[in-house]
Parts: structure tokens; sequence; C-alpha cells
């Protein structure tokens, strides 16, 4: 691998000049800068972590810390996060790396022993839970992080988001318009924070219509098809009330649900009608459905830019106003609502 001073050498520079022009210094003629960076690339140049942490008191590297399962190589949102976010970040000269922990590392002592390597600018968080450590324990350290979500009752970090709370209540009204009065909700693991918000944005569409909660309907798991299966079966076995409508939290769920309702000999929507949440994942699409199905529609892969651009800005010290980011959602009405 070439060093500095190859570079140097080829170019007939001082390595400090090199160095200079690699590392956008003002004092440097554009020429002398554009001819560097053109060899540094053609010779297959990478900056050691350490000597510029050093010189410039940043590594450039950002990291990401996730749990380690047996099943994550398949996980295709997982690799759409981790293929997103590297590409952003290598995009603005930056390294991204992957920490898998292990089933018997405690979460806090990962990230103590990552600062103390002194090698990480800043980390991405995701999926925060209701009033998550990580998000104290980053900020009383004094490390620069952006959290793909929000958590905790003080807001004072940057992060990505899209209001959860509010799409939930959406999808529930929007039912609710069509004179649906039992409406179900497969939500996600129980606990994380946008979860439980948007139990709150469904509960509140119900109670603005004057519509009790129906005991065991709204549902907690894994989002996958599995569990819309399963929990569709749960919701139509037995002698309590059964539903009219489903919301799912995402469109794998609804996948499920549409299996269990054909199975059920039941019809989308003639007999049940289905909304979901949909993340755009290339492999799953809503409107492929038969019936297409009717969703808020936010792809994930909107997500990468912003908090890229946010970690970024807070490891150069921007102002935390332009650090909070709030992104889209639509409703898309399809054919898997039918009126009661």
């Amino acid at each position: 691998m070439a060093t500095l001073k190859d570079i140097a050498r080829k170019l007939d520079l001082s390595i400090t000049q090199v160095s200079r022009a690699l590392n956008d210094h003002s004092d440097v003629a554009e020429e002398t800068r554009l001819r560097v960076k053109t060899t540094a690339h053609a010779m297959n140049y990478h900056p050691n972590a350490s000597a510029r942490k050093l010189v410039s008191g940043r590594s450039g590297i950002v990291g990401l810390v996730v749990p380690q399962r047996r099943d994550l190589g398949q996980d295709g949102i997982f690799l759409e996060v981790v293929a997103g976010l590297s590409a952003q970040f290598s995009g603005r000269g930056m390294q991204f790396v992957l920490h898998l922990q292990s089933e018997t590392e405690p979460t806090l002592p990962v990230y103590q022993k990552l600062i103390g390597k002194a090698l990480l600018d800043g980390f991405v968080l995701i999926d925060p839970q209701d009033h998550d450590p990580r998000i104290d324990f980053l900020r009383k350290s004094g490390i620069a992080f952006v959290v793909h979500g929000r958590s905790g009752d003080i807001i004072d970090y940057p992060y990505f988001d899209i209001e959860n709370e509010q799409l939930a209540h959406d999808l529930a009204h929007y039912l609710l318009q069509r004179g649906h009065r039992r409406i179900a909700f497969l939500n996600g693991v129980a606990g994380s924070s946008y979860v439980t918000v948007r139990e709150a944005g469904y509960l509140r569409a119900l109670h603005a219509a004057g519509v009790p909660p129906q005991p065991g309907f709204h549902l907690n798991g894994d989002m996958d098809e599995a569990n819309g299966l399963t929990d569709t079966i749960r919701l139509f076995t037995g002698d309590a009330p059964r539903p009219t409508a489903i919301i799912c939290g995402n469109v794998r769920l609804a996948r499920g649900v549409y299996q269990a309702l054909a199975a059920l000999g039941l019809s989308v929507p003639g007999d049940v009608s289905v909304v979901a949440h949909d993340d755009e994942l290339p492999s799953l699409r809503a409107s492929a459905f038969f019936p297409a199905l009717t969703v808020t529609k936010a792809p994930l892969r909107d997500s990468w830019e912003p908090l890229a651009d946010c970690l970024a800005g807070a490891i150069e010290g921007k102002p935390l106003g332009s650090l909070q980011r709030i992104g889209r959602y639509s409703l898309i009405e399809r054919n898997s609502v039918a009126s009661v």
C-alpha cells in the first residue's frame, strides 16, 4: 500500500505538502491539490487512522454497534442499513465500521471500549429503546452520535426520524372514516421507541372517534411474515369479537396477514381491510399485493443521507438545530380497504 512518502517522491513534493493537499488546507494551490489527490487515488493510498487522528484530532471513522444474531446475514433490513450508511459515509471521505456485539457482552461497556481506543469520531444508533441508556451514556461521554429515531423526554442530540405517532394515527383514522370500529394493530417489539409512539397514535385516533380499544387487539412482536400469520390466526380464533380491519407495522407483517386470511377463507377487503406502513424494501412491494395494499410510505433508504449528514455535522460542531431532521411520509390509497 502506498504511503505519503511514496506519493511525495513520485510528485517531487515534500511529505508536508502532500499531507496538506490531502487534508484540503487553504494554503495549497488547487492545481497541486488535484494532482496529489489524483495520484493518491491511482496509487491506492489510504490514510492511516492513527496518524490522521494525531494531525487533525479526527480519525474519519464512525461506527455502528449491533447485537450479533444467527440470522443477521439474512436480515434484509439490516443489510439495507449497513449498505446505505457505508455508501453515504464513504461519499464523505469517511470510513464506516460495524461492530457486532456478542450475546454475552453488556452494551455500555462495548461503547466504553470503543471510545477508549480513541479511533472513532462518532456513532450511529439504530432502533432506540424507550429511555435508551446508550443515548445518556454517549451524551455524557462527549462523543458525537446520531440516532435513527428519538427516545427520552429531552431530545438534545442529533437525529433523523419520521413522525411515527402521527402515521399510526393516520392509518387508524383512515379506517375509522370508512366505518371500521374493530381495528387491530400488529405493532413491533414492545420497548422500541417508535413502537411506543405508534401505539399512542393508534389509541389517540380511537379516542378521538369515541371508540374504546378492544382487549387483545394491539399485539407486539417481531415484524416478520411468520408473526403476521400467527397473530392473525389468534385474532380470528375463539369467541371474542373479531376485527374488521388490521393495521400492520410493516409490509412483511402484512404479507403474513394476507396468507392467514386466505387460509381462513376470508377475503381482503371484502371480509377484512388491511393497511400497513411501508419502508419500501426492494424485495417486497406493497403495490404487488393482491389486492394492492394501502400504506403510509417512507422509504428506509431516505434515512441514510440525513443520518450521515447529521453525524458529520455533529463531529464538525455544527449547531444542534441543523442536526435534527424529520422525514416525510405519504398515505397511498390502493385496494385493500372497504367501507363497512
